[in-house]
């Protein structure tokens, strides 16, 4: 199998512009034109509305801009201090198993959370990551996916150090009982280079093997 290729940009990446890569690295992926790619940034401060996304949920609509989007899930919250990354697998050559794949992004994100020595957890029912926080239990990671003939999109996001606060304008994917955390919130000092360098080494562990470097943009 070909090796996934990363790519890291240093700026802001607009959510638009990044919908738009994304779809047309997925064509190039598909007619075999363009490799795997695992896609790590941060977008500035909004909202965006998966295919699940029920308007109640939007609390503050005048906050932050929302997107509409076609990933699966409801509302979710994306800005500075958020470590997100665009996964763009063929699933055609990895078995088409959705399901499957869903699960290997949670063992990701838990095997990256274990390496700052934090717990994540699974939960029956509810999508993304869980940790026991100041607060209760928390989500401290998001996934949203979604499949198009076989190829992968969008992903997850990881709570490194965001504002946190931006969550009051949203029900977050829903879920209204349990709080949002941060590694930040948790007394982690790190930074995102730190935590990109263990999300490629923990996504080798789980995926299988990639290239030693970045490509930037």
């Amino acid at each position: 199998m070909t090796k996934c290729e990363w790519r890291h940009s240093e700026q802001p990446v607009g959510y638009d512009e990044a919908v738009a890569a994304m779809e047309e690295r997925v064509a190039a992926i598909r007619t075999g034109r363009a490799g795997e790619l695992v896609w790590l940034l941060e977008h500035e401060a909004l909202y965006t509305a998966g295919t699940s996304a029920d308007p109640t949920e939007l609390v503050d609509p005048d906050l932050l801009p929302v997107h509409r989007t076609g990933r699966g899930g409801r509302y979710t919250y994306h800005g500075p201090g958020q470590r997100i990354a665009y996964v763009m697998l063929d699933l055609d050559r990895r078995g088409r198993d959705v399901r499957a794949f869903v699960n290997h992004l949670e063992g990701w994100l838990i095997a990256t959370l274990a390496h700052f020595g934090v717990q994540g957890e699974r939960r029956q029912g509810r999508v993304g990551i869980w940790v026991a926080g100041p607060g209760g239990e928390e989500k401290i990671a998001a996934i949203g996916v979604r499949v198009r003939r076989w190829v992968s999109f969008h992903g997850v996001s990881l709570n490194v150090d965001p504002d946190l606060g931006h969550y009051r304008g949203i029900v977050p994917c829903g879920i209204e009982e349990h709080g949002v955390t941060s590694l930040a919130a948790l007394g982690i000092r790190t930074d995102l280079a730190e935590v990109d360098a263990v999300l490629q080494q923990t996504f080798e562990e789980i995926f299988g093997p990639l290239p030693a470097v970045f490509t930037a943009n």
